[in-house]
């Protein structure tokens, strides 16, 4: 098992393999943005009490849930890379931060094109709302802070170390409707009963949470390729990389 894991975690390996998948994950990926958009713009029916605006929820609430995720798939992979000092876990760890930040400022963006006809305001410092605005600044903090250090090795291990201490955020960005009178709702979709909401607006909502996980790797596999022959400019692989690009 460890020697499978350690060949993966080769970056000459998984330069070749990752170039075999990105095409198709980049197709899964805009078949199911097809079909989630489709689903819930189209099929879905109308809202008895907020009607077409809460359509807004088949990219808000996908784009929240990455956030969260991404910063959970960082914190992992720089812990993983500050312990056994895995190259791509590193990598992966620093080229998540900017796929994560865009996915933090989607949520952000259309959580207040939402709020502004259903709460009368653009924007509330309303707990949830303030503790996704923190996790934006962790992720543009994590971005700077490797781009501050010309060790990018150095600069790897300062990253994970951040990104585990801004862990901390993850709880209460989760909990924050449970654990105070906030205006943004509370779980819908993640109740340990049954989510409080038609299947024939649930199943689009699942598709396009899906669809966003599948571009994530998709952005990530891209982003670490390129980081990886950055890191490894002077490696015989990728000099036998670029040799055999220039005969081609």
């Amino acid at each position: 098992m460890m020697k499978f894991i350690h060949k993966t975690a080769s970056p000459p390996y998984f330069y070749r393999l990752s170039g075999l998948w990105i095409p198709w994950l980049g197709a899964i990926t805009l078949l199911l943005l097809i079909a989630g958009l489709y689903g819930g713009l189209i099929a879905a029916p109308t809202d008895y009490q907020q009607g077409e605006s809460y359509r807004i929820i088949y990219i808000h609430v996908p784009a929240a849930w990455m956030s969260l995720f991404i910063y959970m798939a960082m914190a992992a992979a720089g812990a993983i890379g500050l312990i056994w000092r895995i190259k791509l876990a590193e990598t992966v760890a620093v080229c998540s931060a900017p796929i994560g930040a865009g996915f933090t400022l989607l949520a952000l963006v259309t959580g207040s094109l939402w709020g502004k006809p259903m709460w009368g305001a653009w924007w509330v410092w309303d707990a949830r709302l303030t503790a996704e605005l923190l996790l934006l600044f962790l992720y543009l903090g994590v971005m700077s802070l490797y781009v501050a250090i010309p060790d990018k090795r150095v600069a790897s291990r300062a990253v994970a170390l951040l990104a585990l201490v801004g862990m901390v955020n993850i709880p209460i960005i989760h909990y924050s409707v449970e654990w105070w009178n906030t205006l943004h709702q509370g779980p819908t979709v993640t109740k340990f009963d049954k989510p409080s909401i038609d299947m024939r607006m649930l199943l689009p909502l699942l598709i396009m949470a899906v669809a966003f996980k599948i571009y994530y790797v998709w952005a990530l596999f891209l982003r670490v390729r390129v980081e990886l022959l950055e890191r490894e400019r002077n490696t015989q692989w990728v000099k036998e990389l670029l040799h055999q690009s220039k005969e081609a």
